[in-house]
């Protein structure tokens, strides 16, 4: 990419998506959503803030708090918890006919087996052992789902049961679904890796991962969840890696549960072949530099505080350039470390695509007595 200089007013940042003229597959779902996991742009979309049902993909929210949890050190992974009677499917009318883990009260399971109940059995039994022993209480679990909800940013989301069940006042998108599905995966790998496990047998009883995505070998899904009652429809979330590169796809009311996969395998496989994530730039390297009156030294080289990503369709790419601006007419010291002095803009074009911050990657000090009256006379000739 082609970097220049220029002094301009700083530019706005990225939407979700960017205007290419594309066209996405058709999806038979209510909601749905395809996001670039790297960078968290949404490739495509359908009614995404739409609220509906969450049915099972609540249990997404279920594990991330549980691996909350362990990484604050309140709980392990091998800490042994008594299910309690609330947690037994035969004793609890509620959970007739639901997905179970099939565990016994009293019986002593660790938090790992039961949370590998939540994700691959879609365990209703082993949310509830688990909230239990996290918050002391379903209903005190429930709060802490809801305070993550407010961390993560999900707009549209409010949760009422541990598990997902229907209950009135709970309801989510495809959209915050996408972003809660990525926090789990940039989280503990060890947790993320119970998402791919295909089978889980206890108490003699095996069952298979709903997620029939996971034995497709041409999309490598790893995760995350499918759900159903009858008022959501067939819900599925899908993760699948190409490289480098990791895609979400969540559907929404779809028609059935082959029917939910078909349109997520849509989503991944249209994604997959029409876009590439690329690094722009790398945090801390210079990708110009510019003079600095009254400073020692003179000079400062300017870049990318962080690393910055992002998903193109793959016959725009050559078509991008990236220059930087400067937001003042000069610069003069003191400035700095990381101290923003303009804006990288990604341009295709006249059209501003995307903005960044453009920062000092050193400081600079003010100069001495003589130097600085040397520079402002050379200023103002």
């Amino acid at each position: 990419m082609a970097l220049s200089t220029a002094a301009c007013a700083e530019g706005q940042p990225a939407g979700d998506a960017l205007a290419f003229p594309m066209t996405a597959p058709a999806i038979d779902a209510a909601s749905w959503v395809l996001m670039d996991a790297t960078t968290g742009q949404i490739l495509t979309s359908g009614n995404p803030d739409e609220r509906r049902n969450p049915a099972s993909l609540t249990k997404l929210m279920t594990g991330y708090v549980v691996d909350r949890a362990i990484d604050q050190k309140r709980i392990t992974r091998d800490d042994m918890v008594t299910v309690g009677n609330d947690a037994w499917g035969a004793g609890n009318p509620v959970f007739k006919g639901s997905s179970l883990m099939f565990i016994k009260p009293g019986e002593k399971i660790s938090v790992r087996d039961l949370s590998r109940g939540v994700i691959i059995d879609s365990g209703n039994d082993a949310c509830v052992a688990l909230a239990d022993y996290v918050a002391g209480s379903q209903a005190n679990f429930v709060t802490m789902m809801n305070q993550y909800v407010e961390k993560l940013g999900l707009s549209n989301t409010h949760f009422e049961t541990v598990h997902g069940l229907d209950a009135p006042g709970q309801f989510t998108t495809s959209r915050d679904l996408a972003i809660l599905s990525r926090a789990i995966i940039s989280g503990e790998q060890d947790f993320y890796q119970m998402y791919s496990e295909k089978s889980l047998t206890w108490n003699g009883i095996t069952q298979q991962n709903r997620n029939g995505l996971l034995w497709d070998k041409t999309l490598h899904v790893d995760g995350l969840k499918t759900g159903h009652t009858e008022s959501a429809g067939f819900n599925i979330i899908a993760s699948s890696v190409d490289g480098q590169r990791r895609l979400i796809a969540v559907i929404m009311g779809g028609k059935s549960p082959k029917g939910r996969e078909e349109q997520a395998r849509k989503l991944l496989t249209w994604g997959q072949s029409q876009f590439d994530t690329i690094q722009l730039f790398h945090a801390g390297k210079e990708i110009g530099h510019e003079n600095v009156w009254y400073g020692n030294p003179h000079r400062v080289s300017l870049g990318s505080e962080k690393d910055v990503f992002l998903a193109l369709p793959r016959d725009e790419v050559q078509k991008v350039k990236a220059k930087y601006v400067i937001d003042r007419k000069d610069l003069e010291a003191p400035i700095k470390l990381h101290e923003k002095v303009g804006t990288i803009q990604l341009v295709e074009g006249d059209k501003i695509l995307a903005s960044y911050p453009l920062v000092a990657l050193q400081p600079v000090e003010q100069a001495g007595l003589i130097t600085r009256i040397s520079d402002y006379i050379k200023q103002k000739l």
